[in-house]
């Protein structure tokens, strides 16, 4: 099960201009739907006075999940081009939203289709592109006096530790990748006393 893909490290943004319209393309490392609207909503306040704010996105390493919105631009001239720049560059887990500010002049289809694509296009070459792998939390109760043996694994396997606890009860969040999910709450589960539940 393929559980690489790429995705930009942190937020970057480009910059189009054509006939006095402004194309302000940000971009964002994201991994679901929530964030989305998370950022739609600020951006929406922030360039309150934008004609348009279009948007495409892409989650997951199958790349399975995506949309592409055109927010009142004509169809397909919007969404497309900046959903085909997030796809050109092989990524995922990435929201591109493109914000125009109209100059008074139309650009026509075309003239929309290369601002969009251009403006992304400029927003994920400065991104810095890394490469990550699809991961699941696992939630590992255990006694203190398995500590130990909860301890080794995390070392064998490079887990994440998101969270931890450490009392009479000990609760630790662990991130695994998700091909070794399995692996690894086998072994978890094989150490006595300890009781592992996936996160959603």
């Amino acid at each position: 099960m393929e559980d690489t893909y790429r995705t930009i490290e942190s937020p970057s943004e480009g910059l189009y201009k054509e006939k006095g319209s402004k194309f302000i393309a940000l971009a964002y490392p994201v991994y679901t739907e929530e964030e989305v609207k998370e950022i739609l909503t600020d951006l929406r306040k922030q360039y309150y006075d934008a004609r348009h704010h279009c948007y495409a996105y892409i989650l997951g390493a199958d790349k399975n999940r995506y949309r592409a919105n055109d927010d009142g631009e004509p169809n397909h001239s919007a969404g497309d081009p900046i959903l085909g720049q997030i796809r050109s560059f092989d990524l995922s887990n990435v929201l591109v939203v493109v914000v125009r500010y109209f100059g008074g002049t139309k650009l026509g289809v075309s003239g929309l289709i290369n601002a969009y694509k251009t403006s992304t296009a400029e927003a994920l070459s400065s991104a810095t592109i890394v490469e990550k792998h699809e991961t699941s939390l696992l939630q590992v109760h255990f006694a203190y006096p398995q500590m130990n043996d909860v301890m080794s694994l995390v070392k064998e396997y490079e887990l994440g530790v998101k969270d931890q606890q450490f009392e009479l009860d000990c609760r630790m969040t662990l991130e695994v990748r998700r091909k070794l999910e399995e692996e690894v709450r086998g072994k978890l589960e094989g150490i006595e006393g300890v009781a592992v539940e996936v996160v959603e």
